[in-house]
């Protein structure tokens, strides 16, 4: 690891790091005569990775392409170090744009492919796995997976990996962005700011919640509900979680409180979830959900959109049930219910959980080290199915 130079930032090194387990995998080499499907040279992440910062934008012409290299689809375009090794390393069956492809695209993409990098805006059905003859293993550049058939791809022999532990302490970093934002009512002291209409100092303006001492309820005590737990330390925080199943004994845990769903929602000031989208978790929070709240509490999502209903989390927020919420996700991105958008005790944001160069690389990084490990003929390190 001497090549690692000590000026690049954190982003850069842990996408070396990660580099580095890849060859250790036999997934990235340093021969002159590589494998196919294989990086034929692990300081391309040296050289692409310091080239975010300071190199030209990157342009890339399928012409070039290899026709030897395996076959994937690319539903999204994502960070420039993943694009500069994706472009190396396969060739891509159709261009990926920063909006999802329609569906025709998305069909027509997966005829040719052999690997499959796609995000949760697509849904990946039996319609498109059929449309895959030669699909052979789907990355998932999230950790849930609910956007895929997993039964379907199953029966037909196609691996589904996913992106575990990559982003759980970027997300919970954005938890605590919204539950500080929501109770300090910062979204509404900037637009006060930056519209000009500032005054100056009042004693009485834009009145928040502590966080300070108060009590957390997690609903979803996984990797990243822990994460949040452990950040709640510094503001001496009262924690409880609630979760179907039981937790491994740890320092997290010890520190906090089981308790029941319904308890939960009553004693919590700060209510946050955790949990993947499924059949059980679909509206967990509703209109009854709602009223077993304190009025002064506050909600906080950064799961998935429909593990609330919007609707009445709209009515709660109007009639007072509740004090304040902070969103990151939504029940039908990127819309949402209008009504939200209109209270100004709701902060907003456009589903960043994971949006940091470093975290989104790494992810990108991952569902390469996925889809190069099927492909050699080996499990692969993050199969749900």
């Amino acid at each position: 690891m001497g090549w690692v130079h000590s000026r690049w930032s954190c982003c850069e090194r842990t996408s070396i790091r990660l580099a580095a387990g890849l060859t250790k995998r036999g997934l990235l080499i340093g021969s002159s005569q590589p494998r196919a499907g294989c990086f034929k040279n692990p300081l391309i992440f040296e050289k692409d990775l310091a080239g975010i910062v300071a190199g030209p934008a990157f342009s890339y012409d399928s012409r070039n392409t290899p026709m030897s290299l395996p076959t994937l689809y690319l539903s999204r375009v994502l960070p420039e170090p993943v694009m500069r090794v994706l472009h190396e390393r396969f060739r891509l069956t159709a261009t990926a744009l920063p909006d999802p492809p329609g569906r025709p695209a998305l069909i027509e993409g997966v005829r040719e492919a052999e690997a499959m990098i796609c995000t949760l805006t697509e849904d990946i059905d039996a319609e498109v796995l059929n449309a895959a003859p030669r699909l052979r293993v789907i990355a998932n550049y999230a950790v849930g997976f609910n956007n895929i058939a997993v039964t379907e791809a199953k029966t037909r022999g196609i691996v589904v990996a996913n992106t575990p532990d990559v982003l759980t302490e970027t997300t919970a970093d954005l938890t605590w962005a919204l539950i500080l934002a929501a109770a300090r009512r910062l979204v509404e002291g900037h637009s006060l700011v930056q519209s000009g209409g500032w005054r100056g100092w009042e004693a009485t303006q834009l009145l928040g919640t502590d966080v300070y001492g108060k009590t957390l309820g997690i609903i979803g005590m996984g990797r990243i509900g822990q994460a949040v737990a452990r950040r709640a330390v510094g503001f001496e925080m009262s924690v409880q979680y609630y979760t179907r199943r039981p937790l491994p004994s740890s320092a997290t845990t010890k520190a906090c409180k089981p308790v029941p769903f319904d308890e939960l929602l009553g004693q919590s000031d700060f209510v946050t979830l955790h949990v993947p989208l499924n059949a059980d978790t679909h509206h967990l929070i509703g209109k009854a959900e709602f009223e077993r709240m304190r009025p002064t509490a506050m909600l906080i999502n950064t799961s998935r959109g429909p593990v609330v209903d919007e609707v009445a989390l709209a009515e709660a927020l109007q009639k007072r049930q509740l004090a304040g919420a902070g969103l990151d996700v939504y029940e039908q991105e990127p819309l949402l219910s209008p009504a939200l958008t209109s209270l100004p005790q709701v902060v907003t944001l456009p589903h960043l959980g994971s949006a940091t160069l470093s975290t989104r690389t790494r992810m990108g990084l991952m569902c390469i080290e996925n889809v190069l490990t099927v492909l050699a003929g080996k499990p692969a390190p993050n199969a749900v199915v």
